[in-house]
């Protein structure tokens, strides 16, 4: 049985004859293929990817597994050719969920010079150029009853980067819709309650970022233009002391072209630029509580 993801945050949704992915109970993603060979070249980087002997296993955990392609019934009620993908939120209780498109240039060399400008154009109106990343959306759980916070995409899209650091906060915070106490706002802040078990520790946020921060330093297959990294984790088992179960996968492969040889610094600038924010949020944590960067609730 076939339905609409529970936990989309940004990209094309499905619904009232929009054409958007689909997901089903046994773990999988179908994202349509897109046309102006959008899809058709998001295919072959998946099959690239999958037959490359010299991708490390280590990097693999990162990217969602590939069942090749479907035609299938698409969300408008019409036939549609489907890439079948592992659905990165199906085994998780009310998942937090952050999409992060990495970095300052999101077109690739061969684009058209209309898509470029268009581009260009969020590029500037949005934070990808100063800081080499960009929000495209979240949703962070709160509890059974107020359920997520989930700012307006809108918002989103005009974000500068203090804006970045504060929903960067709020993304491990137990008080999400809590105004900051910097700019203009008044309130306590965030809390950063889920901090250490997120962002910090071995297996959290940012280990993972730097381990593939090691692999982006030397990998010089492909140029990752557009893409963007999905953080997901589950506050109920952060909130008990335990691991929260954080990952981070990397997601859109659109406009992924042929490194040809040539580290893609794109890419590794907004990764390295990503890197730091969260860093210099837990550095923050730690110097206000003295502790391991969990606040008290």
């Amino acid at each position: 049985m076939l339905k609409v993801p529970d936990h989309q945050v940004a990209g094309h949704e499905a619904g009232l004859g929009k054409l958007g992915p689909l997901i089903d109970d046994s773990g999988r993603f179908y994202k349509p293929l897109q046309g102006d060979n959008r899809g058709s070249e998001e295919v072959a980087f998946y099959e690239s990817f999958s037959s490359n002997s010299h991708i490390p296993e280590h990097i693999r955990k990162f990217f969602p597994m590939y069942y090749g392609t479907k035609i299938m019934k698409a969300s408008t009620g019409v036939d549609h050719p489907h890439m079948v993908l592992q659905d990165l939120t199906s085994a998780r209780v009310n998942p937090s969920v952050m999409d992060i498109k990495i970095g300052s240039r999101t077109w690739a060399p061969d684009a058209s010079e209309a898509y470029i400008a268009k581009c260009l154009k969020k590029d500037r109106e949005s934070t990808s150029i100063p800081l080499g990343f960009r929000l495209s959306g979240l949703q962070v759980y709160i509890d059974d009853e107020s359920r997520f916070y989930k700012p307006d995409r809108n918002y989103i899209r005009k974000t500068g980067p203090d804006d970045v650091r504060l929903l960067l906060r709020k993304f491990v915070s137990s008080n999400p819709s809590a105004d900051m106490e910097m700019g203009t706002g008044s309130g306590p802040g965030p809390d950063c309650s889920l901090a250490s078990s997120v962002y910090d520790g071995p297996n959290g946020i940012l280990a993972q970022l730097l381990e593939l921060k090691a692999w982006f330093e030397d990998q010089t297959f492909y140029h990752f233009y557009a893409c963007s990294f999905l953080f997901v984790y589950e506050k109920r088992l952060g909130l008990k002391g335990a691991l929260s179960n954080a990952e981070v996968k990397l997601i859109d492969f659109a406009h992924v072209t042929d490194g040809n040889g040539v580290i893609d610094h794109n890419f590794l600038g907004g990764l390295c630029s990503l890197t730091k924010f969260i860093s210099d949020i837990l550095t923050e944590i730690k110097d206000c509580t003295g502790t391991n960067g969990q606040v008290e609730l």
